[in-house]
């Protein structure tokens, strides 16, 4: 199995399992040198994380630019969701907001299902609050453990009880679905373990959900991906987290931690290898991640992670 890292993210998740269709362009050219298409054509199938969606949405819009004889399919079922389609062979991308799980490589090594692992960009999973919530706007890595924590469940319910000084206010609580590569971040980089939460919240593996419901509540607090925190700011304002706000610079110089992150997209070997379109469009999403990372509102990639991508992706020959 070959493996390589890379990071990516999104900008706007659709519900459930929605399919975007997005035509999109395939070759290894740079797009700003010719609106020339090669020719190619066929179909791209990704699925995955809500997360990583809006990436591989804005990467296939520029992309369809330069060869709209490709046709990108992108499918939100989940992190854990789209490995177990990618390992079933039915997708030649797999998103993803967090490495990928033993169980599952053991369930691609079955299928026969050989991989390489990219980061297409970088990506801050950021604590939400209700803009109207002026007590709550930096916490602790500790109060966010008394918030969150399993023991948290039916006995931490209003602000006050994470800290005195604040208000008397019920809590609401809103984020990511177990099937949510977020979520497992989450949990392991707050209570110490994957899994480990109290469950008397609203998850979701849409991300909007939890975008509605912290904009709804003055008293609610959420996790997701920094996009989502910077393209609703009338919904929702990031919590800085240990005296640090997640942001382009505090996630890629490391000290937006332990929320920072590395987000990436699992490329089928024989798709690569076999299908022109898919090798276009994978090679055409690294050359052009800071622009996608921009459109779509991610931390871009640095040089050294662009030239890590490239160089797992030309070892496919």
């Amino acid at each position: 199995m070959t493996k390589s890292f890379t990071k990516s993210a999104a900008v706007t998740a659709a519900v459930g399992a929605t399919v975007l269709l997005l035509s999109a362009c395939g070759g290894q050219q740079d797009p700003g040198a010719s609106g020339d298409s090669s020719g190619t054509s066929g179909a791209v199938v990704a699925d995955g994380s809500s997360t990583v969606a809006p990436l591989s949405e804005a990467a296939a819009d520029q992309f369809r630019d330069v060869e709209p004889g490709i046709n990108v399919t992108v499918a939100t079922s989940g992190t854990g969701g789209g490995f177990q389609s990618f390992c079933a062979g039915e997708t030649d991308i797999s998103n993803a907001s967090r490495v990928i799980a033993e169980d599952e490589v053991a369930a691609c090594e079955e299928a026969g299902i050989e991989f390489t692992e990219i980061v297409v960009a970088n990506d801050g999973l950021s604590v939400v609050i209700n803009p109207e919530n002026d007590w709550a706007t930096e916490l602790t890595l500790e109060q966010l453990q008394t918030i969150w924590g399993p023991d948290a469940e039916g006995e931490i319910t209003n602000w006050n009880q994470v800290d005195p000084a604040f208000p008397d206010q019920p809590i609401t609580l809103f984020g990511a679905g177990t099937d949510s590569g977020t979520f497992d971040y989450f949990t392991d980089a707050v209570n110490g373990e994957e899994g480990a939460i109290r469950t008397d919240y609203s998850p979701s593996e849409d991300d909007n959900i939890t975008v509605q419901g912290v904009g709804g509540d003055i008293g609610a607090i959420g996790f997701l991906g920094l996009s989502y925190a910077e393209e609703n700011p009338d919904a929702m304002v990031a919590v800085a987290v240990d005296g640090v706000l997640p942001s382009t610079e505090t996630v890629q110089d490391g000290t937006y931690t332990p929320l920072g992150r590395e987000l990436y997209i699992y490329v089928n070997n024989a798709s690569y290898t076999d299908k022109p379109q898919v090798a276009a469009f994978v090679d055409f999403s690294i050359e052009n991640s800071a622009e996608i990372a921009e459109a779509a509102l991610f931390v871009p990639l640095t040089e050294e992670q662009i030239t890590t991508a490239q160089d797992e992706l030309a070892s496919l020959g």
